[in-house]
């Protein structure tokens, strides 16, 4: 029987044989650029001015990158040449957009405008704090009577998340932009935005500033027997892996997003959306990678941000998102991330540097690093350094002499040239180990000799025609109550052992965060028994009480802390298999979404990999979400995810976050003899 660690060899294996399949000559680059500025059935109170604008922007910086005009379809009002961006329109060109796509090729699928959330009931899926993003085409409206999705002629999430799986099932690469409030769950398919703070200031006329948020009350609603826009459902698709898929996102669920002239100080200049004007000013730079591309992105949003929170002190100001495989090559459909350690952005205060990531992401003092420092033009020089400072969620280093005379004006990033040694799995072997072992930073393994300083955490055995593994170290025993079973293969060695690796890295994190409290954020254990709740208890404080037969467990996770949450939750089975339970896949970031004491956001998650007979483990990382940056993963990646995928965080302040750290254990219990049910949802 084949160990439980290796059962996601074979999904792995086809992801790895789709991406290294070689492209095909043809492979194009295409887009379409969907702007709404008018909302034809809409008090013009409510229209914007930059849609069509940003539009026109996207339009011609992908051109400065060699997409070809006749690839770019265009849907914006007051654009010449382009159709009509209502609902219909928006889906016949999605569907014309499929229909031209083949194996190899690259969209970008854009879309600026307004955006808001409502309660969909006919959504399969409740996302954390009840809502559901939508997209306003031209001819949106609210239906009479209200009914279980109140809003016709919009886009809602699970849509879009219809569209980019039927682009990926035919091997097409997809980054999706959303220019929009309430846009970091748009392709994640609600509560209204609510707040005076959510409406359109008035504005002056020499510098209007206006906000792409809609409460779904302001909206006016369809008069009886009005013919309303169909619901146009995307085609079916499978869930695949989304190893070829980008997203960025101006704003985070429950913030709202501006258009303002750009750049600032420009008089002649138009309005725009930050995030668009913001992109078309990074790609300019000719980013290698969307990691590169997104911290370039969020530099440039901080100073406009700043100036926008002086003029409107009441508003939730946007924090852009990212999430996707942000390590490979800017428009393309690439088969491999460029880079295989994480890139983090940096900022300069005189001679020292300073980053919104520390321990518990893998760094530690003293860790080898390199300085990247990328200034206006483009070039880029680097040199080494060490970091000198760190802690739970921040370090820094000075800038290395040979990039003193670099301006403040640039970009800088460090990379680690070096694994941290706390991280490392230590492996005791008489022979060399199988090539080719797929980890992601900062999990790693080092070989060491038999009596040398190192000790070793695993010893590899010859064992008849096989391969055995014995856990040496107390601390990975501690995460795994078995032995491992014999290997058969090269292929069954090289799985465990990066399995192996990244129980170390748990083991390090659990020891880093265990035991810490976050302010208005809660971790919940439920014990069911069929329908009826046997016990709760906070996962900070669980016991170690064993599973009786045909009980199952949830985790409840509660966020009323003000704040959105950066979330990991793991599971460990009782042989030290490791199974990702949030984020779940490589399409959601682990962004867990802001709740208030009012307005909680919770979701619960079915463990029902947990079997009574056998035990296992949970851990649970979380910390508040830095503004700007990619949400952070704690070294932990989906087990969909390509070696190398890492999402980061980025600028931040410098006093140091809280953290929560919880390990729950779960020891062997009695044997099962019914199944256990299971509502675990599944995942897009």
């Amino acid at each position: 029987m084949r160990s439980p660690l290796l059962r996601r060899l074979p999904h792995l294996l086809v992801l790895w044989l789709a991406l290294t399949a070689a492209l095909p000559a043809s492979a194009t680059a295409r887009a379409l650029l969907v702007g709404v500025s008018e909302l034809a059935n809409q008090s013009p109170s409510l229209w914007l001015q930059a849609p069509r604008n940003d539009v026109l922007l996207m339009r011609n910086t992908l051109q400065q990158q060699g997409v070809s005009q006749a690839d770019i379809s265009m849907l914006a009002d007051g654009v010449a040449g382009a159709r009509p961006p209502d609902a219909q329109g928006i889906h016949d060109a999605l569907a014309a957009l499929l229909a031209r796509s083949r194996s190899g090729d690259f969209v970008l699928l854009y879309f600026s405008g307004h955006g808001t959330r409502v309660r969909d009931r006919a959504k399969r899926y409740a996302e954390p704090d009840g809502l559901a993003e939508n997209f306003l085409a031209r001819d949106a409206q609210l239906g009479p009577g209200g009914g279980d999705m109140p809003l016709a002629g919009g886009l809602r999430d699970v849509d879009f998340d219809g569209w980019i799986r039927a682009f990926l099932a035919r091997g097409v690469f997809v980054w999706s932009v959303f220019d929009t409030c309430a846009a970091a769950s748009m392709t994640r398919g609600v509560r209204s935005l609510g707040g005076d703070a959510q409406r359109n200031d008035p504005q002056s006329d020499d510098d209007p500033v206006r906000f792409r948020g809609i409460r779904v009350d302001q909206l006016a609603q369809a008069p009886a027997g009005t013919a309303l826009p169909a619901d146009l459902a995307p085609p079916d698709a499978p869930p695949l892996p989304r190893a070829r898929y980008v997203a960025f996102f101006a704003s985070e669920s429950h913030q709202v997003t501006p258009e303002l002239r750009l750049p600032r100080g420009d008089r002649s200049a138009r309005p725009q959306g930050l995030l668009t004007w913001a992109l078309a000013q990074a790609l300019a730079r000719r980013p290698a990678s969307y990691r590169a591309l997104y911290n370039d992105v969020v530099s440039l949003y901080a100073p406009v941000v700043a100036e926008l929170e002086s003029r409107f002190p009441a508003r939730d100001l946007p924090s852009p998102v990212a999430e996707g495989n942000l390590d490979l090559p800017v428009l393309r459909n690439a088969p491999a991330p460029l880079s295989t350690r994480p890139v983090w952005p940096a900022r300069r205060a005189g001679g020292q540097l300073a980053m919104s990531v520390g321990l518990l992401d893998g760094l530690e003092p003293g860790q080898s690093v390199r300085v990247l420092a990328t200034l206006d033009d483009g070039t880029q020089r680097s040199a080494n350094a060490r970091l000198e400072r760190v802690d739970g969620g921040s370090a820094h280093l000075p800038v290395p002499s040979a990039l003193a005379d670099a301006g403040d004006a640039a970009l800088w990033g460090v990379t680690p040239l070096a694994d941290p040694p706390s991280a490392l799995l230590r492996v005791q072997a008489p022979r060399p180990l199988p090539d080719a072992i797929s980890l992601a930073y900062p999990a790693a393994i080092r070989v060491v000799p038999e009596g040398g300083a190192e000790a070793a955490d695993v010893q590899l055995m010859a064992e008849g025609g096989g391969t055995r593994l014995r856990i040496l170290s107390a601390e990975l025993a501690a995460l795994t109550s078995a032995q491992p079973p014999a290997l058969r293969d090269e292929g069954e060695l090289r799985d465990y052992l990066a399995a192996l690796a990244e129980l170390k890295w748990l083991g390090r994190l659990r020891q880093l965060a265990q035991g810490n409290g976050l302010a208005g954020f809660e971790a919940m254990l439920e014990t069911w028994a069929g329908d009826r709740l046997v016990r709760s208890q906070p996962a900070l404080r669980a016991d170690g009480q064993p599973l009786a037969a045909g009980e199952r467990v949830a985790l409840n996770v509660r966020n009323t802390s003000g704040q959105s949450i950066d979330l990991v939750v793991v599971g460990i089975e009782a042989d030290g298999a490791v199974r990702q339970v949030y984020p779940q896949a490589i399409s959601e970031s682990n962004r867990f979404e802001r709740g208030t004491r009012e307005q909680p956001a919770q979701q619960r998650f079915d463990l029902s990999w947990l079997e009574p007979a056998r035990g296992g483990r949970l851990l649970v990382v979380a910390a508040p979400a830095a503004p700007f940056s990619a949400p952070r993963l704690f070294g932990s990646a989906p087990p969909d995810a390509l070696p190398g995928l890492r999402l980061r965080g980025a600028l931040q302040r410098d006093d140091e976050r809280q953290a929560y750290g919880a390990l729950a254990v779960w020891p062997p219990g009695a044997p099962s003899t019914e199944p256990i049910p299971s509502t675990r949802r599944s995942t897009p």
